[in-house]
């Protein structure tokens, strides 16, 4: 124990001196020295079996291989140690290594805003058709516009490369052409795979005839009775589990939203069967045409293999999840308010308590009191006796869509002021009607408190 300490302390001073270095900008071989004596003595110091704690690092070795082409959007750095780390977009590789790590085989987590993982052994497709349920109903919440999930498996993906004769080594690189489909022509997307790839032009004509069917469960009836893909067991098992996904959706109410689309490939290689898309849609120019995909905003996909990867025994631990395209949501939302000339909101405040006259402080205190308590999200400025024009000022800039404004005169008639800060109209309420009054102008349910 006190030899650990020691190792402890030095593994500290060394860390010190270390950053001392680079403060002072010393040159990069001095640095790269002390980098490496620090590596050392954490090597000596090896991991604290007994001290539970939760690493937020992911060493680069983490990440290499599991993405297939898409691992230049992995993001190399240095911690202070010297010990190299990378960022990537996602967090189903760390997840994935931390289950490994706490020898865990059955959590459901939620990350705030972003994700949602499944880990354990379930029967088939129940955990999945909850995060395509999630998914559906996350994207409805937001009020973004039309949507459509595209759900595939890489199973059936695998089978129809290997009827069509596409060759083992190459399943992933065609994979990851296919995966660019809802973006270029299939010609360019053939031209690549001849072209780039070395693909014989007879086998990549058979994979078009495939890709380029989408739909809904028929279609999944329509593949298992196909001589070709009926004949290999990889696509035999994910359509027959895609069957039983759609009854599962179907029961969850959300089928219509779902589409069977072959050319749904996700370029990622740690999945290991269902994988699904979401997609904003365009509405149609005339009735009868497709709608036009604006774009992915959520995706996942099941996993059974990463957490094996991970675990020094090599077991697994199945895994679904799904991600929240967060970045490209606010994007969109920022877009449309600013096509309707609509500013964003920074804030759920309803209504702002503001006053006309000075030495009004505690009168607006005494308000914003009553409305807290009758579950009205209200607000009043942090100076004793601000300018009624500052006040209003605020409530355009934070997009408070409501003033409820206190003076004398109010006082004495036992009513307050509500000013609509979009039309300016402004109306005088009695003050025991006040809360009812701002719950139906923002259209909130009345609460018996």
């Amino acid at each position: 124990m006190a030899e650990r300490a020691g190792l402890e302390e030095l593994v500290k001073l060394q860390g010190e001196r270390v950053r001392g270095l680079k403060q002072q900008k010393a040159s990069a071989e001095q640095i790269e020295e002390e980098v490496a004596k620090l590596l050392k003595l954490k090597a000596q110091l090896g991991p604290d079996e007994n001290k539970q704690k939760f690493v937020l690092k992911t060493p680069k070795e983490t990440l290499t291989g599991k993405y297939g082409e898409d691992s230049k959007l992995i993001y190399d750095l240095k911690d202070q140690g010297g010990e190299l780390l990378s960022l990537r977009y996602d967090l189903t590789v760390p997840f994935a290594r931390y289950l490994a790590m706490n020898k865990l085989t059955n959590i459901k987590r939620y990350h705030i805003a972003k994700d949602f993982d499944i880990a354990g052994q379930f029967d088939p497709m129940i955990p999945d058709a909850e995060c395509l349920k999630i998914m559906c109903e996350i994207l409805s919440s937001l009020q973004i516009g039309n949507f459509l999930v595209k759900v595939n498996d890489r199973r059936i993906l695998d089978g129809m490369f290997a009827v069509c004769g596409v060759p083992d080594s190459k399943f992933r690189t065609i994979c990851s052409s296919v995966d660019k489909l809802d973006k270029v022509s299939w010609e360019e997307v053939k031209n690549e795979m001849v072209g780039e790839k070395g693909l014989a032009p007879e086998v990549a004509d058979r994979i078009g005839d495939y890709v380029q069917q989408h739909g809904g469960v028929s279609l999944v009836e329509q593949l298992l009775q196909d001589p070709k893909l009926s004949q290999n067991k990889q696509a035999l098992e994910g359509l027959g589990d895609l069957k039983l996904l759609f009854e599962y959706l179907a029961l969850f109410g959300i089928d219509d939203k779902i589409s069977f689309d072959l050319s749904l490939a996700r370029g990622l290689d740690y999945y290991t069967g269902v994988i699904y898309e979401a997609v904003l849609l365009q509405t149609p120019a005339q009735a009868g045409e497709e709608p036009l995909g604006v774009g992915s905003v959520a995706a996942g996909g099941r996993y059974d293999g990463l957490v094996g990867m991970f675990d020094p025994k090599g077991r697994k631990v199945p895994c679904v999840g799904l991600s929240i395209g967060v970045e490209r949501i606010f994007s969109i939302v920022e877009q449309r308010l600013e096509a309707l000339e609509e500013k964003v909101r920074t804030t759920e405040t309803q209504v702002l308590v503001a006053s006309a006259q000075k030495k009004l402080l505690e009168e607006r205190l005494k308000l914003v009191s009553e409305l807290w308590d009758a579950g009205i999200k209200a607000e009043l400025l942090y100076k004793k006796n601000p300018k009624l024009l500052n006040q209003l000022q605020y409530c355009e800039e934070a997009g408070i869509p409501l003033v409820a404004i206190i003076g004398e005169q109010e006082l004495k008639d036992g009513v307050i002021k509500l000013r609509s800060v979009a039309t300016r109209e402004e109306v005088d309420v009695r003050r025991e009607d006040l809360v009812e009054e701002i719950k139906r102008r923002t259209n909130q349910p009345l609460c018996i408190c």
